[in-house]
């Protein structure tokens, strides 16, 4: 294996025609080249989307209403309704496997003008109606001060709590937004906290560009009665999302007087249902990443294969002194066998650390960017692991040997005298 003559000679049977090799060799590069960076790229998508959700609470469903679709104990088809408040207390009496139950209201931005007013400052912002437990589902990070808490609710305080945008829009950079306040749709508040989302997943706007508020104080000084314009909860551990959604849909429709078949009335997203399938999605990716990049290597190894038996045809006269003087077949097949082996894991080899050295200057790119900048990406991280590598590596010598393999047979079936004839 380290016979200082038998590598010289794999060498010179390489060098004496340098350009066909170079490009035999390249189309071996670029396939594993090109699996790296589209497996990277994959990982790096991956990366930046369960980045941005992976706090978010797996266990949840969210529920909205809609016009009804069906006429149903008198009332006509196309009816509009809301949820209540009251419905909280009637799914806790009868929905047992949920953990959190939470209503979430939303405020108009006065037709897209300045909804939020501080001085001479305004803005159009996001108003919503929070309870505590909403962080739960959806978390957040306090910054300053607090989030809204129990004796909010109860007493209906006129307190809100205001997102990363607000605060660079409605004050100075240094100044304390804690107990400032804020007037909102005609109405004054008092902050009491500033956050940042630990998500990227938004409910009806961004959070960095919203005010909470807490929801009972939004009913009544909004005079929304008792409406629930969206509801999120969560199951308890061990159970499965879906039972909880379908037994919420069932009793919600039941207590309103909603056709149990109609599918528009009442509607709702599995969080649980959507992670998974993410992750068949991620899965996917990444099998189509494989059979791409594994095609595409495929290409270039039978293009080694090619010139190998190029090579062959070149050193009949060779290969016949060889066999005349005693060499075995198994001496002839492991030397043409080592020679594509070689082509292959040099190439091989370029095109795996020129990949991993895209993806790490891809990624400290973007580690800069986002670093100067809030705005969420959804692509972070691109990066192949130590399996993916090795793996990529273990095909590349495989398909090396196969490779090599139909060349050496063939050389092994030239008989010396016809070798030693042949000009």
């Amino acid at each position: 294996m380290f016979d200082i003559d038998r590598w010289n000679e794999i060498w010179n049977a390489l060098a004496k025609n340098k350009i066909r090799s170079l490009l035999t060799a390249f189309g071996v590069f670029w396939g594993i080249f090109m699996l790296i960076v589209m497996a990277g790229a994959g990982k790096g998508l991956e990366n930046g989307i369960v980045e941005g959700v992976s706090k978010f609470a797996v266990n949840s469903a969210f529920f909205w209403t809609d016009r009804t679709s069906e006429p149903y104990k008198g009332f006509k088809r196309g009816r509009y309704w809301n949820m209540e408040a009251e419905d909280l207390v009637y799914l806790r009496n009868n929905v047992p496997e949920i953990e959190y139950i939470t209503p979430k209201n939303f405020g108009g931005r006065n037709n897209g003008g300045p909804n939020v007013i501080r001085g001479k400052k305004n803005g159009a912002f996001n108003v919503k109606g929070d309870y505590p437990d909403y962080v739960k589902i959806d978390p957040c990070t306090v910054l300053k001060g607090r989030w809204i808490n129990e004796m909010d609710i109860r007493d209906k305080r006129k307190v809100c709590v205001i997102g990363e945008k607000v605060f660079e829009q409605m004050f100075d950079p240094k100044e304390n937004p804690i107990g400032q306040y804020l007037k909102i749709s005609g109405v004054y508040y008092q902050v009491v906290g500033l956050i940042k989302p630990e998500t990227r997943i938004n409910i009806n706007g961004r959070t960095e560009e919203s005010v909470s508020l807490p929801f009972t104080t939004m009913l009544q000084t909004y005079n929304m009665g008792n409406q629930v314009h969206f509801l999120a909860i969560t199951a308890k551990k061990g159970v499965p999302v879906s039972v909880v959604e379908d037994k919420v849909k069932s009793f919600i429709k039941k207590k309103h007087s909603i056709a149990p078949t109609d599918e528009q009335a009442l509607n709702s997203v599995n969080i649980e249902k959507e992670f998974k399938q993410m992750s068949g999605l991620f899965l996917g990716i990444q099998i189509l990443t494989w059979i791409v990049g594994v095609g595409t290597l495929l290409a270039g190894v039978i293009g080694v294969s090619n010139i190998m038996l190029v090579i062959i045809k070149e050193r009949t006269k060779e290969i016949g002194v060889q066999r005349a003087i005693g060499a075995t077949p198994r001496t002839i097949i492991a030397q043409i066998m080592l020679e594509s082996v070689v082509l292959t894991t040099v190439a091989g080899y370029i095109g795996l650390s020129l990949g991993v050295g895209l993806l790490e200057l891809v990624s400290k790119v973007l580690e800069s960017s986002t670093g100067k900048s809030d705005d969420h990406v959804f692509f972070t991280h691109p990066e192949v692991s130590l399996t993916v590598a090795i793996s990529a590596l273990a095909v590349l010598i495989i398909a090396g040997l196969f490779a090599g393999m139909i060349p050496a047979t063939r050389a092994i079936k030239i008989k010396p005298i016809d070798a030693l004839r042949e000009e």
